[in-house]
C-alpha cells in the first residue's frame, strides 16, 4: 500500500475514484457528513469543491492506493486565523469497506500526523460518531477524548447520533502547553 499527499493536479485526476470511495463508505454506514443513498454526482461535486481549498493551502489530502486503486483518504483542514495556526482538524478519514481492518486507516492517520508535525503544528483535533469503529483507531493511536455532544450529526440513515471530540498533541515536547 502506498500513501501519498496529493496536490490539486493529482487530486483532479483522482476525483472519480474518490467520489466512488465516498459513495462506498456512506453506503457502508460511515458517518462522514452525508446521508444515504449518496449519488456519485453529488460525491463528485463535493470532491471537486475541495480543489480550491487544496490549491489555497487550506486543505491537505492524502490518498492510499493498493493494486492500482484508491482504498482510502484523509485530510487536514488548516486554519487561516493567526491565533490557530498551531493546529489543524483531521477530517474525512475514509477507508473502503473492502479494505477495513487491514491497517489502511492507521497508515493514513500516521501520514497526516507526521506531516503535521513536520509542518510545525502541535495540536490536531477531530470529531467522530460516538461508538463508531473509528473511535478504537483514534484511541489506540494516542488521541484523547475531549467530550461528547449528543445528537450532533445524523448518521447515513438520518438518525441523529452523538459525536465525540478528540485531540492529540504532536510535534511538541512532552508536557508542553
Amino acid at each position: 500500500m502506498i500513501v501519498r499527499r496529493v496536490d490539486a493536479h493529482r487530486l483532479t485526476g483522482l476525483l472519480g475514484e474518490l467520489a466512488d470511495l465516498l459513495t462506498d463508505v456512506v453506503a457502508g454506514g460511515a458517518s462522514v457528513g452525508f446521508l444515504a443513498p449518496l449519488g456519485r454526482d453529488h460525491a463528485l461535486a463535493w470532491w471537486t469543491a475541495r480543489l480550491r481549498a487544496v490549491t489555497a493551502g487550506q486543505l491537505a489530502v492524502w490518498v492510499a492506493h493498493e493494486g492500482g486503486r484508491v482504498c482510502g483518504t484523509v485530510s487536514l483542514a488548516l486554519p487561516d486565523k493567526p491565533n490557530s495556526r498551531h493546529r489543524a482538524e483531521l477530517v474525512k478519514l475514509m477507508v473502503s469497506p473492502a479494505d477495513r481492518g487491514r491497517g489502511v486507516g492507521r497508515r493514513l492517520l500516521t501520514a497526516a500526523e507526521e506531516s503535521a508535525a513536520r509542518a510545525g503544528l502541535t495540536l490536531l483535533h477531530l470529531d467522530t460518531e460516538t461508538g463508531s469503529p473509528a473511535e478504537h483507531l483514534y484511541r489506540s493511536a494516542g488521541w484523547t477524548e475531549a467530550g461528547t455532544i449528543p445528537g450532533y450529526a445524523a448518521d447515513p440513515g438520518g438518525e441523529p447520533r452523538p459525536t465525540t471530540l478528540y485531540y492529540k498533541r504532536i510535534g511538541a515536547p512532552a508536557g508542553a502547553g
